[in-house]
């Protein structure tokens, strides 16, 4: 395998999340891991994408954005710079600006943001910007057939388990008291919920609809694995 696959996360994986399960609701019993026990990497491409989320996110987005750095595949390939930003420009296209500014949807114009933000703004190599770029277009790209990377299967997991409370054995209820703790939800279901209305309104055709026009925004505004912490 190459280096190019190992650090950016450039590996086949099933896009069924049950093939990657192997058919159980969890790979291993998940065990509390508190915020403090996780270091974030502290690099001039990471810290410049922090503070860009930070400046053009909400702090709902951005709260969201962070709290889904969540690991269950340790035997999987990348670095925690690459999944790192991933997770913090997925939602990059929801904002007032940005889903204004495209016909676009949101996912496929979010990645087109986040490759010309890494590649020509940060200088990031060009292997890990579209690795980040393809993940943040296919992080809603939910279904049974075929393939994904590693990074856009682990958003895929994340996004779907803190949106709708999906997957919830992959995580310790105690580290989700402690992630919403450090980055309070703020209504987070709500917010998105409302977001996912105002794209299917402005753009009948986005891809959002795909996941069900009414059946999505319902299921987020319903997350019960989260209500307590909203």
């Amino acid at each position: 395998m190459s280096d190019i696959v190992k650090s950016y996360g450039w590996e086949a994986k099933p896009r069924d999340p049950s093939a990657i399960l192997e058919g159980k609701k969890f790979v291993k019993n998940a065990e509390p891991q508190p915020v403090a026990s996780i270091e974030l990497p502290d690099t001039p491409l990471a810290r410049s994408t922090l503070e860009y989320a930070e400046r053009e996110l909400n702090k709902e987005t951005f709260n969201h954005s962070k709290a889904i750095h969540m690991q269950q595949f340790p035997q999987w390939n990348f670095t925690d710079e690459t999944y790192l930003l991933a997770c913090l420009l997925h939602d990059i296209g929801t904002t007032d600006k940005n889903i204004s500014a495209t016909r676009m949807s949101f996912e496929f114009y979010g990645g087109i943001l986040t490759l010309n933000l890494l590649f020509k703004d940060f200088h990031a190599p060009i292997e890990q910007a579209e690795s980040i770029a393809e993940a943040v277009i296919r992080h809603q790209d939910i279904g049974e057939t075929g393939n994904i990377t590693t990074i856009g299967q682990l958003l895929q997991l994340a996004t779907i388990f803190d949106n709708m409370g999906g997957h919830k054995e992959l995580v310790h209820a105690d580290t989700i008291a402690d992630v919403t703790k450090c980055y309070p939800r703020n209504k987070w279901s709500s917010c998105f919920a409302a977001t996912i209305r105002k794209e299917n309104r402005l753009k009948p055709w986005a891809h959002t609809t795909a996941l069900g026009e009414d059946d999505f925004p319902n299921g987020v505004q319903n997350n019960e694995l989260m209500e307590p912490y909203e």
